[in-house]
């Protein structure tokens, strides 16, 4: 039987904070990947799961959500997965750009790896 979600926090390569909606049996991590100023696109960690393998098998639906307050950005990523075969999700969003300049678009990418029970 799924487990309810949880929550995490986590801080991008600008210092933007996230709050992070999981299933504790599916995310593994949420990596963050935008254009720095340099021009150089840059992939950071923002959350990691904290647990090390999964207590349960997740259930038929998975769900993510993800929200920082800092760039009015928030969204959820449900998904059907009857047979568990979803192994990485790639979301990009669109936020303001540096210094409030134009629009830039930031890729999450939210992926399964965590061992079985």
């Amino acid at each position: 039987m799924a487990r309810h979600n949880r929550e995490g926090q986590g801080v991008d390569q600008r210092g933007y904070r996230y709050a992070i909606g999981y299933q504790p049996d599916w995310l593994r991590h949420v990596k963050v990947t935008r254009t720095l100023e340099s021009g150089r696109q840059s992939t950071k960690t923002l959350f990691r799961n904290p647990e090390d393998r999964k207590e349960a098998q997740p259930g038929e639906k998975t769900r993510t959500r993800v929200v920082s307050l800092d760039q009015d950005l928030d969204f959820e990523v449900t998904i059907s997965d009857p047979r568990g075969a979803v192994c990485r999700i790639r979301v990009a969003y669109e936020v303001p750009g540096p210094e409030g300049e134009g629009r830039e678009e930031v890729e999450f990418t939210l992926e399964d790896d965590l061992p079985g029970p």
